[in-house]
């Protein structure tokens, strides 16, 4: 059953996927992944290379190349088990092609090892992968419109993402994001993006770190009233982000957003009828942090 449901989601998704597929970023991806495969296949080139099988067979793998496939096989396994898109399951496979490309090139001769990794790291260089296109009610922030727009009405609540672009892992969130903005936008629940990538003051004070090592991109704040109520992923005393899985089922449940869309609905009256106040956030508010006591005295 945990080789079935992966599948079925697959074969669900495969009209997108061909979609998705056909951007040339993804098909020269693909064709570098299968590089090593080509190379050792093709009559005519695999005739000239080193083998270690008994038969002398060099148009087949030998036994330490079958070996370096699985085990990276493995490690696919083990890191799409925490994929929610298929562009992450998809990216996954891609990456670890490569790894596997580069390793098992160089063994092969360390001159196409070097020209393959030469490749990769041009490809790298001058090539992104696309970005999210689709429908979506999101606003985007800037460093000089993000205080403005969360302070603007306290009665409407807002979702922010806070992302990088080159962040693989915000790459992947970017459709998952769209779709609770598509479900949930209403005059009172309000969905925004801001690029602390690009905006480094907005990181600095909203204390979202950009490095890779501190995991907290992408960070999901939740403000009421122009104040941070609650963020996902928390972040423990060391600045590292705890663990957690950005799917859309856990970010309806941490941020009850079907509570929060009901009572956000109200600001969809007509002009004429009176707007309740907000009742009080069932979210316990984000203590503020202490200042150092050579401030106080």
């Amino acid at each position: 059953m945990a080789l079935l449901t992966p599948l079925f989601a697959f074969l669900y998704h495969l009209p997108q996927v061909y979609k998705w597929l056909l951007k040339p970023y993804y098909i020269a991806s693909l064709f570098m992944s299968v590089a090593f495969l080509l190379v050792r296949k093709t009559p005519g080139i695999c005739e000239h290379l080193s083998t270690q099988r008994e038969d002398g067979n060099s148009c087949d793998f030998d036994w330490r190349e079958v070996e370096i496939l699985m085990f990276l096989s493995a490690i696919v396994m083990m890191k799409n088990r925490r994929a929610i898109t298929i562009e992450q399951h998809v990216g996954n496979i891609i990456l670890f092609s490569k790894v596997a490309n580069v390793i098992l090139f160089f063994r092969l001769d360390i001159r196409l090892g070097l020209l393959y990794l030469t490749l990769c790291i041009v490809f790298l260089m001058i090539c992104k992968p696309p970005l999210y296109m689709g429908p979506e009610y999101i606003k985007y922030f800037s460093d000089k419109t993000i205080d403005d727009e969360l302070e603007k009405d306290n009665r409407v609540t807002w979702i922010v993402e806070f992302f990088a672009n080159w962040s693989p892992e915000c790459q992947s969130f970017a459709s998952v994001y769209a779709d609770l903005s598509l479900k949930y936008n209403c005059a009172g629940l309000k969905f925004g993006k801001v690029d602390i990538g690009r905006y480094s003051e907005v990181s600095k004070k909203y204390r979202v770190s950009t490095s890779p090592l501190s995991k907290q991109l992408p960070s999901l704040v939740l403000f009421q009233g122009g104040k941070e109520v609650m963020r996902r992923p928390q972040v423990d005393k060391k600045g590292r982000a705890v663990s957690w899985t950005f799917t859309e089922e856990n970010i309806i449940r941490e941020f009850n957003l079907n509570e929060l869309y009901q009572k956000s609905k109200k600001l969809d009256k007509p002009k004429g009828e009176k707007f309740e106040r907000p009742t009080e956030s069932v979210f316990a508010p984000v203590p503020e942090e202490e200042e150092p006591e050579s401030k106080k005295d």
